[in-house]
């Protein structure tokens, strides 16, 4: 860990971005308390009945939180070793995005419910308890998302294209006398009908037209497959990657499971899984929570 020249922001730093000292646990279990308090204020004044009988002190309670969470997003960066990287990183922005909207939301009508952003905070909840597993795995997932972007990519792009002709035929063959009075909105149609889900509030009425709709429902049903071979197929070559990263130190044999605690060849004592967290290819900084 960095130190401080400054005892107080030395202290603060392990408060705060710690969670090896009984200080820095009970900060961050009670900043989750805090956290999941907020959302369920959130939560109560999109009720009618409730924000009717208690809006004003909802209100009260959400600014307390918000004042709260300035207060601690400022002694963050005021105790950060390397603020700029702190700020940039994936919890510095969530924990600035957690206080905007109630800031924006006197100019923004509604912005104020935008505050469950702060439910993605709870993910520190893996760092708090410990819990290197699930994180090993969250990285692996993550990494398979990043390979298989490209891929992805490309079948959105196809799929944009499939639903922009769909969309075009049926809007030249059904016209807007049965609904289709644009072409978006007949893209609206495609994209319904290609992805299954079919609200009906735009149907065609004409036997060609109908022929288009079933052969968009086929080729939906064809096609959601693919992000997901895509996905796994990434995901299953991470895995084997990861895997191979487990070796034995007594016969140097890999492909071990991330949660073995004993080579399954030679039965000797494997290295303790908090010691094989593969880091995700990232500038993050080591700080940045």
């Amino acid at each position: 860990m960095e130190q401080h020249s400054h005892p107080l922001k030395n202290r603060l730093y392990v408060i705060i971005f710690g969670t090896h000292t009984p200080a820095g646990r009970a900060f961050d279990i009670a900043l989750l308390i805090a956290i999941l308090l907020s959302l369920v204020v959130v939560v109560a004044q999109s009720v009618p009945e409730i924000q009717d009988s208690h809006g004003t002190a909802l209100h009260f309670f959400e600014l307390g939180f918000t004042a709260l969470f300035t207060i601690e997003y400022l002694v963050r960066l005021y105790c950060s070793p390397q603020l700029t990287a702190y700020a940039r990183s994936y919890y510095g922005i969530v924990d600035l995005l957690a206080i905007l909207p109630t800031y924006i939301a006197p100019f923004v009508p509604g912005a104020s419910y935008m505050v469950v952003i702060r439910m993605l905070r709870i993910m520190r909840i893996f760092r708090i308890l410990r819990l290197v597993g699930y994180i090993q795995d969250s990285n692996i997932l993550l990494r398979s998302l990043l390979m298989a972007r490209r891929k992805v990519f490309i079948f959105f792009s196809t799929v944009g294209i499939l639903v922009t002709i769909f969309g075009s035929l049926i809007y030249v063959i059904e016209g807007p006398e049965h609904g289709f009075t644009s072409i978006p909105k007949s893209i609206y149609w495609a994209i319904v009908t290609i992805t299954t889900v079919g609200y009906g509030d735009i149907v065609p009425q004409t036997g060609l037209g109908k022929t288009i709709a079933s052969l968009t429902m086929l080729l939906g049903y064809s096609i959601l497959a693919v992000p997901t071979g895509i996905i796994t197929a990434e995901l299953n070559n991470e895995m084997k990657s990861h895997r191979q990263l487990v070796k034995c130190p007594n016969c140097s044999k890999a492909g071990h499971e991330t949660e073995a605690l004993f080579c399954k060849y030679c039965g000797s004592e494997l290295a303790a899984p908090d010691q094989r967290v593969v880091p995700i290819d990232n500038k993050q900084d080591k700080h940045s929570d």
